[in-house]
């Protein structure tokens, strides 16, 4: 295989110019050649793309598409996919020519590799915008994609799966108009395919149809696609596993009732375990359908803590490499822990809040990841009533982080008798003696209702300086002899 960089030679050359007349020769070998070898040099390097354009091959390339033998089709269609995959622009040279329309009339032939290479150019001319995407389903492309997925062929079946993928992801319209053309039911019937490249493609299409809105969401449901799509989590190629998390997200993510209705098939536990025997970013839909699930409501966030959702979610911060996979499970945390004090608890005791803190401070980290942990620390923080914990955060914490904490200690110290005394013993209350507030401020109130709680001598006894002006008072003190 050549590289881009291999190809400038050829470009130099005038190669396009070249090959421009073997399109046309009398020889229906030299033919399917010629346009083989455009193909292979347009789908390495754009500038060769836009060569095959500015230099008029496509028109012939069209028309070629109704007229020739089923090899020369094959090798045009993959001219145009190799065009079409580098820009919009180039896409939409392409529609311009009236290739879509010559590029649907192909998904009716008889041969299943010319089917393949026309559905494979209309994905890569969909997959750019909802505009091209319009055009391609404005061509009539839908209905003869979804009788492709139920052809024997399982390259046919992928490609055409995937391109009904590309339509449905840029918008509800769009993904609207696959469903009507009854792809939903065929796509479901195919999630068990032992075909792993297959069920990928199957999964991807179901996700983007069903991350729109509530109701597409259903209609991938009322497919019954529960609890048949569990398997795929337990799948040995990892992107059937990342691929029926995603769609599994994307369904939770609308509302209470679909979470709910996850829950109730297995979803989450199921999700978890493929969290725990992954690595990586084949994780992150994995995680991010969790908080969601939780986001929704302290019963959806109580099914995740009780299928044991926290530790892995926590073995992510602390082993994941990438920034954006540690935000996530952040984010997930918070969404688990910001409900009542016992979610709150259920978090903290796995003492993830001080791993939070750490990202959060360290300049290290990204941005994302750093406002992330900055959110799920907060929203834990002001429902955490779990003492032992936000006593650890006091000798860490940021001024920003300190007032959730300390105001934490505000709501139950001047309630709990046993709480006082223990904040004495363990050197709570001198800790916040140190804390240096700016006067009239959120955090200075919350200290002074705490140091209300205690005798005014035991307050100054743990106050900065107070061993010294004791001492003082020792060295100036005269003994009655």
């Amino acid at each position: 295989m050549v590289s881009p960089r291999g190809l400038c030679p050829f470009q130099s050359t005038g190669v396009i110019t070249l090959l421009r007349p073997l399109l046309l020769d009398v020889v229906p070998t030299i033919q399917q050649t010629a346009a083989l070898a455009l193909g292979r040099l347009a789908y390495f390097n754009d500038d060769l793309a836009e060569a095959v354009v500015t230099g008029d091959i496509l028109p012939s390339l069209v028309c070629s598409l109704s007229e020739k033998n089923r090899f020369y089709k094959k090798a045009a269609a993959f001219v145009l996919r190799a065009v079409g995959k580098h820009s919009p622009e180039l896409a939409q040279e392409i529609v311009e020519c009236g290739a879509l329309e010559a590029l649907v009339f192909c998904l009716e032939d008889f041969d299943p590799g010319v089917k393949e290479g026309a559905a494979w150019a209309l994905g890569y001319i969909a997959r750019h915008n909802s505009e091209l995407s319009q055009a391609v389903v404005d061509a009539g492309a839908v209905p003869l994609l979804v009788l492709c997925i139920q052809e024997p062929e399982i390259a046919l079946k992928r490609i055409a799966a995937s391109t009904l993928s590309d339509i449905s992801k840029h918008s509800p319209e769009l993904a609207q108009t696959v469903v009507d053309a009854g792809a939903i039911a065929f796509l479901a019937q195919m999630i068990l395919n032992r075909d792993a490249k297959l069920k990928c493609q199957v999964l991807s299409a179901l996700s983007q149809i069903a991350k729109h809105s509530v109701d597409l969401a259903e209609l991938v449901v009322e497919a019954e696609i529960f609890p048949v799509v569990l398997t795929c989590l337990k799948d040995s190629d990892e992107y059937v596993k990342k691929n029926g998390a995603t769609l599994i997200r994307e369904i939770a993510k609308h509302s209470p009732e679909l979470s709910q209705f996850i829950v109730n098939a297995g979803g989450v536990a199921a999700v978890i375990d493929c969290i725990g025997s992954c690595k990586g970013t084949v994780r992150l839909p994995g995680i991010m359908m969790l908080g969601y699930v939780a986001a929704h409501s302290e019963n959806l966030s109580m099914a995740v803590i009780v299928s044991k959702g926290i530790p892995p979610l926590c073995t992510c911060l602390l082993e994941e490499d990438e920034d954006h996979i540690k935000a996530a499970a952040a984010w997930a945390l918070g969404q688990i822990g910001r409900h009542t004090p016992e979610h709150a608890r259920a978090v903290a005791e796995t003492d993830v809040l001080a791993t939070l803190l750490t990202l959060y401070m360290d300049i290290r980290s990204s941005e994302d990841l750093r406002l992330k942990s900055k959110t799920a620390l907060k929203n834990i923080l002001q429902k955490c009533t779990y003492l032992p914990v936000l006593e650890s955060l006091l000798y860490e914490a940021p001024p920003n982080i300190m007032k959730y904490i300390v105001g934490q200690f505000s709501k139950v110290l001047p309630h709990d008798t046993k709480a006082r005394c223990l904040f004495v013993k363990t050197g709570g209350l001198k800790k916040l003696q140190e804390i240096e507030a700016e006067p009239g401020s959120v955090l200075q109130e919350y200290i002074n209702t705490i140091n209300s709680c205690y005798p005014e001598e035991v307050v100054r006894y743990y106050s900065p300086g107070y061993s010294d002006m004791l001492l003082e008072r020792v060295e100036n003190y005269q003994p009655v002899l």
